[in-house]
């Protein structure tokens, strides 16, 4: 069976052109106008993935995802004509997983949407294996080569999510907040701080990372060697 798409736009040509594109490249297509069109028509036909406006006629497209979000894993990529970071991290902040600014390349957002697809498979098991690195959840071990690495816990807990999160941008929001608890949020140079602790444990080379890779002013990815 094909994936279900959820498309939100209150632009007709865009939704028609998404439409077509993504029917044509093997995807079963719902549209909607609305955040509530969204809303309901995301409950009715649950969607593999959910392209999203910013801005619709009756809300926000981050309220949008921030409610998708209370039940459900699907990815959602975001998309706005408003191309200033701080929405940017708003939008990723509210559980999107990419955002793509207007006007877009529709082979890039196919790319992407493949992309946030694959990430959105069966989650990471108890054992993580990236390049030469071996995490084991349940042990809270990680080795390198079979050489063991020392992480203290919170060190531990970062790598934990963002490689559990393999490919997909975490803000410094996100991190602080799964790792340190709800009260955290802010403290972005506390972040900065074991991120470096990290990258001196797990990196061949700190001063080039190759697997917790800097997103600037918004936070950090995790990837494979062979994809920094």
């Amino acid at each position: 069976m094909s994936q279900r798409i959820l498309v939100v736009d209150d632009e007709p040509q865009i939704l028609r052109a998404l439409g077509t594109t993504l029917r044509g490249a093997g995807y079963t297509v719902d549209t909607a106008e609305t955040a509530e069109g969204a809303l309901a028509a995301a409950a009715a036909q649950p969607p593999a993935g959910v392209i999203l406006d910013l801005v619709l006629p009756d809300g926000r497209g981050t309220d949008v995802c921030r409610e998708l979000r209370t039940w459900t894993d699907a990815p959602v990529i975001v998309l706005s004509a408003i191309g200033e970071e701080k929405e940017k991290i708003a939008a990723l902040d509210a559980g999107a997983d990419d955002y793509v600014t207007k006007p877009f390349s529709v082979d890039e957002l196919l790319a992407r949407l493949r992309a946030v697809l694959r990430r959105s498979g069966p989650e990471a098991g108890p054992v993580i294996e990236v390049g030469d690195l071996h995490i084991d959840v349940s042990e809270r071990l990680v080795t390198r080569d079979g050489e063991r690495i020392k992480l203290t816990p919170h060190e531990f807990d970062l790598l934990r999510v963002l490689a559990q999160n393999r490919g997909k941008l975490l803000t410094h929001r996100m991190l602080l907040r799964e790792v340190w608890g709800p009260a955290y949020g802010s403290e972005a140079h506390y972040l900065h701080v074991y991120i470096s602790h990290l990258r001196g444990k797990i990196e061949p080379n700190a001063s080039k990372p190759q697997y917790v890779i800097t997103e600037p002013g918004a936070g950090y990815r995790f990837v494979g060697p062979e994809e920094s």
